[in-house]
């Protein structure tokens, strides 16, 4: 594991880091705030996933996580949104899809499955470095994000509760086969479309044996709301299959890290009640 840098903060070290990734056959990089618990001991882990155009540093620089991770010894953990530097012909050409755009999948079509891979990643990998490289406890882990992130983080944690304890997200795409920008991702990075639902929210929710609640935060004045986030769709997947939803609706805000800079804090504590619980 290579160091690209290391700061101290509120009394941990603020870092980011670069490993080969075998799931996505290339150099992944990944922030990881450790809080100063994390010297003598493993700490509960809190993975984000970051939205679109987003990199490992994006939600560590603008989200204001740390002042409370430290307070409560939470490590956090931000991957980078997808691999970079693929060589793929035109992998960069939208900022909706491709490198900055991976969706938290496995791709089962060519080209995209040689490379983008990041739900191994995130599952199978990530918690894997975590473990050897930092006092983080595998055993309290949990996961949330932003936009697509929000997606990463509800499907994850639905087909992972094994893994995943604890789940939140803001202004989730809960259901990309039904929005634009999970349409182009999805028939881009998948082969056939009977694979969408295994990466669709609202369809996870039905048959997922992840019992805890999930915390959604959403702004009404989001200029995605209506076309690409649709919330009002989980929160009827969640009461017909009788699955713990709290959806927080809040005027005035929009899809920005000022937004998730102002309910930050009650996501960290909403994810410390149920990893620090025992």
């Amino acid at each position: 594991m290579q160091i690209i840098s290391q700061q101290h903060c509120f009394g941990g070290t603020q870092g980011t880091y670069q490993k080969h990734s075998t799931a996505n056959n290339g150099q992944m990089r990944f922030s990881v705030f450790t809080p100063a618990q994390a010297k003598d001991r493993r700490v509960p882990v809190l993975i984000f996933l970051a939205g679109l155009t987003c990199t490992e540093e994006t939600f560590m620089l603008k989200a204001g996580a740390q002042r409370v991770a430290a307070e409560l010894g939470f490590m956090l953990v931000s991957p980078d949104t997808s691999p970079r530097n693929t060589g793929i012909d035109g992998i960069t050409a939208d900022w909706d899809f491709g490198e900055g755009a991976g969706f938290y999948l496995n791709a089962s079509a060519e080209p995209y499955c040689a490379h983008f891979n990041m739900a191994d990643y995130v599952t199978q990998e990530l918690p894997q470095i975590l473990a050897e490289h930092f006092l983080a406890d595998a055993s309290r882990m949990g996961i949330s994000g932003h936009s697509m992130g929000g997606h990463g983080a509800l499907t994850l944690a639905l087909k992972h509760p094994e893994l995943f304890r604890s789940a939140s997200a803001f202004a989730p795409i809960v259901a990309p086969s039904k929005v634009p920008w999970g349409q182009k991702a999805f028939s881009k990075y998948l082969r056939n479309e009977s694979e969408w639902a295994n990466y669709d929210a609202c369809e996870l929710v039905k048959n997922s044996v992840f019992n805890g609640e999930i915390l959604i935060d959403q702004g009404l004045d989001d200029k995605f709301l209506g076309e690409q986030l649709k919330p009002e769709l989980f929160e009827a997947a969640c009461k017909a299959s009788g699955h713990k939803l709290t959806l927080r609706q809040h005027a005035e805000y929009d899809h920005s890290y000022w937004f998730i800079q102002t309910f930050i804090e009650q996501h960290l504590r909403f994810h410390a009640q149920i990893l620090c619980s025992n």
